[in-house]
């Protein structure tokens, strides 16, 4: 007797799929989902979070930020092409090469602007290395977005998107104690002259990236990934592996997928809001060594920001579409909230001009700027971690994953990219914010939308399965 065809289309899936292995033992197995995310958390730390920890500081440490705004202006804009296609890098050649191969960019960064210390004026260099970062940023973050959003359990992925960032963020917030620490004396108000910091903080950023570096070639391939209850992540076909002509194909469905549209301004206004943060807030209102200790507290608020949104997106409620709903709501809040505390703080000083530089010292004066900053940073991570919570949630496949996650990124580097030049141009700071404020108020009822379109309640691989290969249409009624 014939089956219907979805029983059919079903039964097909699971055929190609890996058949689930005997429930394993042990908590630290290396291919267990949390092993896994521990690991890429541990990667970032080394990586991206120095590299934010270095940016943190305004300038890349530098007393000029034109040379870093056209480092990073470049390298946003190489982000934005191979993050793009970093997903299908990465199905191409597994984790393990991808993150390896992204992972060497990082330390040259950072060497370019021990260079121009000693060769101020002298752009080429860090310019070229900000290039091939974003080139190998979009590697390691795509192939960071396929790991954390597919390989754990689906009722449990705002948990391990947590785990994850705190670990990635930690690393960002102890790296603001190097230039804390090694600039001490330098960046207080009685030694004016230093404005960059000095080598020892480059270098130890370097030796830092290097760990991570060696950390990559630890990961294993998705198919042997096994999860505490004896599944595995969904790789596709799992009998045939992915081809160049496939994934050119799938990635340039990317920008006529529906879903992916509604994330293109979350996605552009995520990383725009960096310039303006780092360089004309906390590079311009604070000391050296402020600024080292304000990067610590930022990033530590940013572990706050997402334990908290992680914990309601996973325990909130019962629905897992009401539980998206919420956590935009709550995203919204803080929100208005906190860009209506960043207006405030802006007009105090519209024309771009601080002249007397705040210390950690200086008590109340110091507290209402501190708080705003850190604010920033508890509402970034609560920002990312609801996206990445949002595309986990629109398929369990980890090969379509790590392409949404390239698009995130590429797109979100493409703003960033923008943003810096912005700077660049001297563009007034009040624009500046209203800029960056109307494009996260924006991002609410998009995402909000992508919620109700595309995240459905149930978490069953098959019907996952059969989801990602139906065309990129929107539902038409709600269920």
């Amino acid at each position: 007797m014939m089956q219907p065809p979805q029983v059919e289309a079903a039964e097909g899936l699971s055929a190609s799929s890996p058949a689930p292995a005997a429930k394993p033992g042990g908590l630290l197995r290396c291919n267990s989902p949390l092993a896994q995310v521990c690991l890429i958390g541990l990667v970032c730390f080394c990586l991206p979070g120095m590299y934010s920890a270095l940016n943190g500081l305004g300038g890349g440490g530098q007393a000029d930020h034109t040379v870093a705004d056209n480092a990073n202006t470049a390298l946003y804009a190489c982000f934005a092409v191979f993050g793009v296609l970093g997903g299908a890098i990465h199905n191409l050649l597994g984790p393990r090469t991808t993150l390896f191969l992204g992972s060497l960019t990082y330390p040259l960064y950072v060497a370019s602007f021990l260079y121009y210390n000693h060769r101020p004026g002298s752009q080429v260099f860090p310019v070229i290395a900000g290039a091939l970062l974003g080139a190998g940023a979009g590697f390691l973050w795509a192939a960071q977005g396929a790991i954390m959003t597919s390989y754990p359990p689906p009722n449990r992925r705002g948990t391990y998107i947590s785990l994850f960032w705190c670990l990635f963020s930690l690393g960002s917030a102890l790296g603001g104690l190097l230039p804390l620490s090694l600039n001490y004396r330098r960046g207080s108000k009685q030694v004016a002259a230093a404005a960059s910091v000095n080598d020892g903080t480059y270098i130890a950023f370097m030796a830092v990236m290097f760990v991570g570096v060696a950390l990559t070639l630890l990961f294993l391939p998705p198919h042997k990934i096994v999860r505490d209850d004896g599944s595995r992540p969904a790789t596709g076909d799992a009998t045939h592996s992915s081809s160049a002509a496939t994934e050119a194909g799938e990635v340039l469905r990317l920008f006529a997928d529906w879903k992916m549209l509604l994330v293109v301004v979350p996605a552009w206004g995520n990383n725009f809001v960096y310039t303006y943060q780092f360089n004309n807030v906390n590079g311009l209102l604070f000391t050296l060594r402020t600024r080292g200790l304000n990067n610590v507290v930022y990033w530590a608020a940013q572990m706050l920001g997402s334990l908290g949104l992680g914990c309601l997106l996973d325990f909130g409620f019962a629905s897992r579409r009401k539980r998206g709903l919420v956590g935009v709501a709550v995203f919204a809040a803080l929100g208005t909230a906190v860009w209506g505390g960043g207006f405030a703080n802006q007009l105090r000083y519209t024309d771009g001009e601080w002249p007397d530089l705040i210390d950690f010292k200086d008590g109340r004066r110091y507290a209402g700027p501190f708080l705003l900053y850190c604010s920033y940073g508890l509402l970034d991570a609560m920002f990312q971690s609801l996206v990445y919570w949002i595309i986990g949630a629109l398929t369990n496949d980890s090969r379509v994953l790590s392409r949404y996650s390239g698009f995130y990124k590429g797109v979100q580097s493409a703003g960033a990219a923008v943003s810096w030049q912005v700077d660049v141009h001297k563009t007034p700071l009040m624009t500046q914010l209203i800029l960056n404020w109307g494009l996260i108020t924006v991002s609410y009822p998009l995402l909000a939308l992508l919620v109700l379109l595309a995240v459905k309640d149930e978490d069953g691989s098959a019907s996952s399965s059969i989801e990602d290969c139906k065309d990129n249409e929107p539902p038409t009624t709600f269920h």
